[in-house]
C-alpha cells in the first residue's frame, strides 16, 4: 500500500514529460480534477498538479534528447549518487546524473536492464508527493519489461524491495515487489510486456468510478490500450494513453468501492 512516509525504496514522487504543458493541463484538469501551479520562471515550465489543494504530481516540457511524452515515478532514495553506482553495477543505464534541484532535494534518472526509466528522489526540503492513494492521486505503479525475471535481482539491490509471487487470477502469478520492511508494504508490479512493446514504467491513479473517468478521458482525446476489466480483490482498472501518448492507468480499488 502506498503511503506518504516515503520509507527508502517507496515511491515518493511523479512527474509527466509534455510537448504541450498547456494542453496537458486542460486535458487533466478535465478527467481527474486537478489544478495546476507554476514552480516559477526560474523552474524552466515545470509546476505542481494539484488535488484538493495537495500536490499529486507535477508537469514540465520534455528536455531529454529524443524523450517521448511520458510519466515518470520517482522512488525515495536516502543517497542518489550511492544509488547511481548501485544501477551501473547491476547492469542499467544513468540517463541523468545525480543533482541538486535548488533545495528541495536531489534526483537522478536511470533506465533499467530491460529498458524500462525511472528516477529517484532524494529529499531535502520537499519529501515527496503530498497525497497518495485518494480519489485523484497515485494508486499504484507497475513495471512492463520484455522478461520480468530479468529485472527482479535489479531491483531488489537498487531499491531494496522484496520480490516475490503471489496468484493472481486463474492460473496467474503476480510479481509482487515490497519495501524491506512492514506490513502491507507493497509498492510496485512487474508484468510482461506486449511482444514488442517497449518497457516502461506506468502509473496507476485512483477514481470513484473507472467507466465514468474513461469517458471523460476519451472526450477530452485519450486513447484506450486496455479496457476496464474486473480483478477480484484489487478492483476495477483500464489503461489509456492522454492526448501526447503518455501511459496511465485508472483504478478503483477494492477497498476504496
Amino acid at each position: 500500500m502506498l503511503t506518504t512516509d516515503f520509507t527508502p525504496g517507496a515511491p515518493n514522487w511523479l512527474d509527466l514529460g509534455s510537448p504541450d504543458t498547456e494542453a496537458s493541463v486542460g486535458f487533466y484538469r478535465a478527467v481527474l480534477g486537478w489544478t495546476f501551479d507554476s514552480a516559477g520562471p526560474e523552474a524552466g515550465g515545470y509546476g505542481f498538479f494539484r488535488n484538493q489543494g495537495k500536490i499529486v504530481a507535477a508537469l514540465g516540457p520534455l528536455t531529454e534528447e529524443g524523450a517521448t511524452p511520458a510519466w515518470t515515478i520517482y522512488f525515495n532514495t536516502p543517497d542518489a549518487d550511492a544509488t547511481a553506482k548501485t544501477v551501473i553495477e547491476n547492469g542499467g543505464t544513468v540517463r541523468v546524473a545525480p543533482g541538486d534541484v535548488f533545495t528541495h532535494g536531489r534526483m537522478a534518472a536511470f533506465t533499467d536492464p530491460e529498458g524500462a526509466q525511472f528516477a529517484v528522489w532524494q529529499p531535502g526540503d520537499t519529501a515527496g508527493l503530498e497525497q497518495v492513494t485518494e480519489p485523484g492521486s497515485l494508486g499504484w505503479t507497475e513495471v512492463y519489461v520484455p522478461e520480468p525475471d530479468a529485472v527482479r535481482s535489479f531491483y531488489a539491490e537498487v531499491l531494496g524491495w522484496r520480490i516475490v509471487e503471489q496468484p493472481f487470477g486463474e492460473g496467474l502469478t503476480y510479481i509482487l515487489c515490497s519495501l524491506p520492511v512492514g506490513e502491507q508494504s507493497e509498492v510496485a508490479g512487474i508484468m510482461p510486456a506486449e511482444p514488442g512493446d517497449r518497457a516502461h514504467w506506468l502509473p496507476y491513479f485512483e477514481v470513484p468510478d473507472v467507466d465514468a473517468t474513461i469517458a471523460r478521458a476519451e472526450a477530452h482525446g485519450a486513447m484506450p490500450l486496455m479496457p476496464s476489466m474486473d480483478v477480484e480483490g484489487v478492483g476495477r482498472f483500464a489503461v489509456l494513453t492522454d492526448p501526447h501518448g503518455a501511459r496511465f492507468a485508472l483504478i478503483t480499488s477494492a477497498a476504496a468501492e
